[in-house]
């Protein structure tokens, strides 16, 4: 009997969660630059902490949150400068060199396949015109897709440009007095919860903590493993790419496609064909190797607890509902989630050994 009370709680809780996750849904067009910057502070907030107790508390923390965010800032400007340049330069080589590429790839590819007995004729020609009749047309409806976009009140321009400064405000704000507002929120939980409450939040903290820690140290390994790996090939744009590819980690899998399709991109762009596979085949096989096998399961995996097939589906389940954000948030709330259940599974099977 004594169980039961415990058994409401969860459920009203759980009533309760639901009903904010399904406002959080609804409001997800006004609250994304808002969701964006909390997680910006939640990885800021240590940092600041740590610099606050070094300085001393004479030190301004307005000031210090200010020279945190814009460093941050900063450095995410910088990954976007090296990237598109690149995206720009390639795609600009790719309209000028597609048509010679078509006929080395003609000229190697029919070969080995019919060695390995698919007679399969290339027709390059066929292609080459294709591309040639809607290289333009794609162009010009991707520029008339903008325009128009532009046009319609200025609404898409004026949002993302009021995301793009709200983001920046709402973090100094929330670096600034994030931890009174958790104060207030802790005044809502009815007092014979709060132990509970501070438990669950203390072990979510942990582990978001630890998989911050451990996905930071993966992407900079990566970062450094790629610019070498594609240095020692030969690549000109080893270095943004390199550094993109690692960077872009904290997106499981997108990261690892998008830095594999700039790379085959510039690869078979400057080099034979045979030494852009085989530097594809090596660098990108033995990274993704390297990062499935070693790095994420020791520096992440081993730290949150999630199976390879929970990630997957959490990344599908969460881009369904939240979209791009939902990607981002995908593993950091699997987490909290993951402890949850942790939590409910320890009540369900002490209140078995209890009743038996």
């Amino acid at each position: 009997m004594s169980s039961s009370p415990d058994y409401r709680l969860y459920a009203a809780w759980l009533a309760i969660a639901a009903a904010v996750a399904f406002v959080l849904w609804w409001l997800l067009p006004v609250l994304t630059p808002f969701l964006i910057a909390a997680v910006m502070a939640y990885v800021l907030s240590p940092v600041v902490q740590r610099l606050q107790q070094w300085l001393g508390e004479g030190f301004p923390k307005s000031l210090l949150v200010l020279v945190c965010e814009t460093a941050f800032i900063g450095i995410l400007l910088a990954v976007v400068a090296l990237v598109v340049p690149v995206l720009f330069k390639e795609a600009a080589r790719i309209q000028m060199q597609l048509p010679q590429l078509l006929d080395e790839l003609k000229t190697h590819l029919e070969p080995v396949l019919l060695s390995w007995g698919f007679p399969i004729e290339l027709d390059a020609q066929g292609l080459k015109a294709w591309l040639a009749k809607n290289a333009d047309g794609l162009s010009d409806s991707a520029l008339t897709s903008v325009m128009a976009s532009l046009r319609i009140g200025g609404s898409v321009a004026l949002a993302v440009v009021g995301n793009l400064v709200l983001i920046p405000v709402v973090l100094y704000y929330l670096l600034m007095d994030g931890h009174v507002a958790l104060s207030h929120l802790r005044q809502w939980v009815p007092v014979h919860a709060q132990s509970t409450v501070d438990g669950f939040v203390q072990e979510a903290d942990s582990v978001l903590g630890e998989y911050m820690r451990g996905q930071l140290s993966v992407m900079l390994i990566l970062a450094a493993y790629y610019v070498i790996g594609l240095s020692l090939f030969g690549l000109s744009v080893a270095w943004p790419i390199g550094i993109f590819t690692g960077l872009a980690m904290f997106v499981p899998y997108v990261g690892f496609g998008v830095g594999l399709l700039l790379a085959a991109l510039s690869g078979f762009l400057e080099m034979a064909p045979m030494q852009a596979t085989l530097m594809l085949v090596v660098v990108f096989g033995v990274g993704q190797l390297f990062e499935s096998f070693v790095l994420t399961p020791r520096l992440v995996g081993e730290r949150i607890g999630l199976h390879p097939l929970a990630v997957i589906f959490a990344l599908l389940a969460f881009g369904q509902l939240l979209g791009f954000v939902g990607v981002l948030m995908a593993l950091p709330a699997s987490a909290v989630l993951l402890v949850a259940l942790r939590r409910l599974r320890e009540r369900y099977m002490a209140s078995r050994l209890y009743a038996g």
